[in-house]
């Protein structure tokens, strides 16, 4: 089992990316050792680079978020963590699959849609393009699974389209095709403001997400203001149907004390939000807490996140070196 996923140096990991992502990327560290496989953690930088950047705030950020990942709980010594553009066999495996990739898939990804429909013709070529980059970054390792939410599905059935043609077109049995996983526990955290909406750095209201970084009295305050109803808690999850506040904030006290969104229920049915956030802010701080105090401590010596990260670079560069390899062979560019 090898799995590969990769997050965006965009800032400061929020609750959302943690209970969605990061925490189920903790867990795969053990089960997938246990049986052998690797695990590949990746900051996305080339990614970074289909919107405008501040070169500097870039090479920030990157250093920034993995800390942030080591924090929660990424080992550098049990899994491969690197920065994308320290391995340039991304770039290149991504050219040689524009040749496979079709624009008509490209121009069916969802998030491209949304973006056509208002200013797409003003937006990078390298946005349009960067599923074929996201096929790369998991082709070039074979990776078997790839956790991704349930907005990245589309993305992966891309990268499950590219490396079957382009087995067929060179008569290869080169890229397998890597499976989804998805998240149980907490599958989409949403916006503390709007339940409606997912939980955003790009959101401009800082009350609607809580920061990694946040402090024991902002994370209180956070959800202490979170948009609620007045209608008590449910005894059953079908009473929170048309309820996407309530939900959302059940959703994530269940996700924090590795529940069942019943079982939480169970203990708070009949009460009210003035309850039931208190409660469930203490249990945000007494996870979170811990991951703020470590993270704050990494970033006191950036030198050696620095450097962790150029460690992983050189263990990924060996695995991915043997696939673009044999690509360029399929292909006639080695012989």
């Amino acid at each position: 089992m090898r799995v590969v996923s990769g997050i965006q140096p965009t800032g400061n990991l929020h609750l959302g990316n943690y209970l969605g992502a990061i925490r189920q990327w903790v867990a795969m560290q053990d089960e997938v050792a246990a049986g052998g496989g690797d695990c590949l953690f990746f900051l996305a930088d080339l990614h970074a680079l289909t919107q405008p950047v501040v070169p500097a705030e870039l090479a920030n950020a990157t250093v920034e978020m993995a800390a942030a990942l080591i924090a929660c709980g990424i080992d550098p010594a049990r899994s491969i963590l690197f920065n994308q553009a320290r391995v340039p066999a991304h770039s290149e495996l991504a050219w040689i699959l524009n040749g496979t990739a079709r624009m008509g898939w490209l121009s069916r990804m969802t998030q491209w849609k949304d973006k056509a429909g208002k200013d797409g013709s003003s937006q990078s070529v390298g946005y349009f393009g960067y599923p074929v980059l996201q096929a790369a970054d998991v082709l070039l390792y074979k990776a078997t699974h790839v956790p991704v939410g349930e907005d990245q599905k589309q993305h992966l059935e891309l990268a499950r389209d590219i490396a079957t043609k382009f087995n067929l077109d060179f008569g290869v049995d080169l890229f397998p095709l890597p499976e989804p996983l998805i998240s149980k526990a907490a599958p989409r955290i949403m916006s503390l403001r709007d339940g409606s909406a997912k939980m955003s750095k790009s959101d401009p209201s800082d009350l609607s997400r809580i920061n990694l970084t946040d402090s024991d009295e902002l994370i209180a305050q956070k959800f202490r203001k979170a948009k609620t109803d007045a209608e008590p808690l449910p005894e059953q999850v079908a009473g929170l149907a048309e309820r996407a506040e309530a939900r959302n904030l059940v959703t994530i006290y269940a996700a924090l004390a590795d529940r069942s969104v019943d079982s939480v229920l169970s203990e708070f049915a009949g009460q009210g939000f003035g309850s039931f956030k208190p409660a469930l802010a203490d249990l945000a701080i007494s996870v979170l807490g811990p991951i703020r105090e470590r993270l704050t401590q990494l970033l006191d010596d950036r030198t050696a996140v620095a450097d962790a990260l150029i460690d992983g670079a050189a263990r990924a560069t060996t695995l991915a070196a043997p696939t673009l390899l044999a690509t360029q062979r399929a292909i006639g560019l080695q012989v």
